[in-house]
């Protein structure tokens, strides 16, 4: 609390100046103290015992009514406000019908028993908990790249819970393994991660600009991972062959998988060719599931219930995302987050965009990026690598610093949590050090570009 008091009244020093911010009126006062106290709760639920989807849509709404209110009493004219949300909402429904469509997918696999086959494969090969520790975070690394860092963790959570349901000391280890492989895989990929999507559209990199992104982001995953993997145990999964039944996936499963590949790719080229939001190549990849499901009952007399899939993704992760992505806005709205463009010309680009993985850690890197790119400060690529870079992975060092940490936490509800995490972030904080050394290295000795 006394770290949220400081960055909260260093906040409000730093934003007093009047203008047009509302910073430094009683909204913006009131919205701030709002937001460190309900993000207290949110990073301490386990304390309270409160899911935390709860407290972050209550201050996501409470303070545009305040904003709003404001505008009221004072007799202003409120397009500014309307202009703001209008946007807001926009961002916010591309992320939520992205997330549910992965999440729907997710579900019918499970629903078409492709996991506990995955699992049945790994376990009988006699791997123990190191090795399907190191297999599953190679493939959130090489798999998020290509499929974005969100889907990619959401998957590879599943295995990890479908491998193993009690065993603390290999989840939690493996589950931060799978956050901090997805979201540094994602960061050396154009479209692995929103903040690597967003510098790419905005022209502040070239496409093949950020694979040399590639040797930083792998050697912070591999050194976090190995210092994670010495609390991982070295027995292994318990598996009688006599007793286990083997396990197949269900007829259409591999159908399912092959148009969840699809549905991103065309979530990506809608993008990228056609400058459609990525969700609507999410909604044309749903089409397509709906769509088999019928054949499939048509043909083979089986059925898949996407309605059912839809009812057991996690509700309240989206509803988190909802709330956080709308206060976020709010305190944009009010003139908190233009600290970026101040700060640059204070401390220099080094020092901001480092400390924008710590921020977006804190709060999200989505908005956070979102403001570097606003403020738009003359820095070359090798900066615009570097906060693009320091945004994607910065925010593994909190749990719900990312889409993926998010995601984790509710397919492990209960076991990896902010305090679980908390545990070793000394980890994570190492392999962010160590890629800042490499991006140095390559960047500012070698002068790659």
């Amino acid at each position: 609390m006394k770290i949220f008091g400081l960055l909260l009244l260093f906040a409000l020093s730093a934003f007093a100046e009047g203008g047009e911010a509302l910073t430094g009126t009683w909204v913006g006062i009131s919205s701030m103290i709002i937001f460190v106290v309900g993000y207290y709760i949110i990073a301490t639920e386990e304390n309270y015992h409160i899911n935390k989807a709860k407290p972050a849509l209550f201050i996501g709404t409470i303070i545009f009514l305040l904003a709003g209110f404001y505008y009221y009493i004072n007799g202003l004219d409120s397009e500014p406000l309307s202009k703001e949300l209008d946007g807001l909402i926009l961002e916010i429904a591309e992320i939520f019908f992205f997330l549910m469509v992965a999440m729907t997918y997710i579900e019918t696999l499970i629903e078409r028993n492709v996991f506990n086959a995955l699992k049945y494969n790994l376990v009988s090969k006699g791997y123990s908990y190191k090795k399907l520790f190191w297999i599953t975070g190679t493939l959130a690394f090489f798999i998020s790249p290509v499929a974005d860092n969100l889907t990619t963790a959401l998957i590879l959570s599943t295995v990890l819970i479908t491998i193993e349901k009690e065993k603390r000391d290999f989840l939690v280890p493996g589950a931060i393994n799978i956050v901090v492989a997805a979201n540094a895989g994602g960061a050396w990929s154009p479209f692995g991660d929103i903040t690597t999507l967003m510098s790419w559209t905005a022209e502040k990199a070239g496409f093949t600009d950020f694979f040399f992104l590639f040797p930083p982001s792998i050697v912070g995953w591999i050194v976090t991972a190995w210092l994670l993997s010495l609390f991982v145990p070295k027995d292994q999964p318990h598996f009688d062959v006599a007793k286990e039944k083997k396990e197949e996936v269900y007829e259409g499963g591999k159908v399912v998988m092959v148009l969840g590949v699809t549905t991103i790719v065309s979530a990506v080229l809608s993008h990228q060719l056609f400058h459609l939001p990525a969700m609507w190549g999410m909604l044309f990849g749903l089409s397509l599931l709906k769509l088999y499901s019928y054949r499939l009952k048509r043909v083979h007399s089986t059925e898949i219930n996407i309605f059912k899939s839809i009812s057991r993704i996690e509700h309240d992760t989206l509803l988190f995302f909802v709330g956080i992505l709308a206060a976020v806005g709010g305190l944009h709205f009010l003139g908190f987050l233009d600290l970026a463009a101040k700060l640059y010309g204070i401390v220099g680009f080094d020092a901001v965009n480092i400390g924008v993985g710590f921020l977006s850690a804190i709060v999200d890197n989505v908005p956070v990026m979102s403001a570097v790119l606003k403020a738009d400060p003359n820095m070359g690529v090798d900066q615009w690598l570097l906060v693009t870079m320091t945004a994607g992975i910065g925010g593994s060092l909190i749990s719900f610093g990312s889409a993926a940490g998010v995601g984790v936490m509710g397919k492990l509800r209960g076991i990896y949590t902010f305090g679980s995490h908390l545990k070793y972030a000394w980890t994570v904080l190492i392999g962010y050090i160590l890629s800042i050394i490499v991006w140095y290295i390559q960047f500012e000795m070698f002068h790659e570009f």
